[in-house]
């Protein structure tokens, strides 16, 4: 029987911290961590990976503090940024959460829910195992290519960040209406679920998807100033789906 692979943290914050206990309930052997103003030079030394677990700006420096070790991988958790940042490290791997990670206890447990991870390595061995980290959590994976690193990260942002901002704009709306906006979020779970089930497109509905401009105008009437930017850009965004359908409906216009 092999003997458990091994992994230390640089940087525990959330993400870093998330991991280490997500990795040692899933039988890993987790190493102390190398927090802020420790010595990162021997941190590949005696363990199967490395993780840089640091802001993104700072990824590129620890990794050139860190003594090279052809039998440990070193990798980063940053979503937008390739495997150049690791500099000459004989293995080096990238491997993002799409998951949010709140706070350690929710991260581990996020971590260990079947959760997808955006992977990449400079060799086989690397990416194996990176591919056996991912397992370990009961995860699954696809890899994410140097060149389109940055747009994956913007649907990620998109998908997560957005879509909070976008609540927020409905709890301040329904407020204005005296609507309790917990009513709203089982609409957007709602509206998640037939996402999930039939496509963005299929899922749309409201205003926008038949082309009632005269309700559109009356919401535009009521929002302050301040909400009309945001409606408008999302209304933009609905009626391309509508139009892309439309597109694919009937083929494409004297204009495409």
């Amino acid at each position: 029987m092999s003997s458990p692979r091994s992994i230390r943290v640089v940087g525990p914050g959330r993400a870093g911290s998330s991991l280490s206990d997500a990795l040692s309930l899933a039988g890993w052997i987790v190493h102390e961590p190398i927090r802020r103003g420790d010595d990162v030079t021997r941190a590949a030394l005696g363990v199967d990976v490395v993780i840089i677990a640091t802001p993104d700006a700072a990824i590129a420096e620890v990794a050139s503090l860190i003594e090279p070790v052809p039998t440990t991988v070193v990798a980063h958790l940053a979503g937008s940024l390739g495997l150049d940042v690791l500099g000459d490290h004989p293995m080096r791997a990238a491997v993002h959460p799409l998951v949010a990670l709140p706070d350690q206890e929710t991260g581990s447990l996020r971590l260990r829910s079947r959760a997808w991870f955006a992977v990449a390595a400079n060799g086989s061995e690397a990416i194996d195992l990176i591919d056996e980290l991912v397992t370990a959590l009961g995860g699954r994976s696809f890899v994410v290519a140097d060149d389109q690193r940055a747009e994956y990260h913007a649907a990620a942002v998109i998908a997560s960040n957005h879509l909070v901002a976008l609540l927020g704009q409905v709890e301040r709306v329904a407020a204005r209406a005296g609507i309790p906006f917990d009513a709203f979020i089982e609409l957007a779970q709602s509206t998640i679920d037939n996402v999930t089930q039939l496509g963005p497109t299929a899922a749309l509905t409201g205003p926008a998807a038949r082309g009632d401009w005269a309700t559109i105008e009356r919401h535009r009437d009521v929002l302050p100033e301040d909400e009309l930017e945001a409606y408008d850009a999302l209304m933009r965004a609905a009626r391309r789906l509508v139009d892309g359908a439309v597109r694919g409906n009937d083929g494409p216009s004297d204009n495409d």
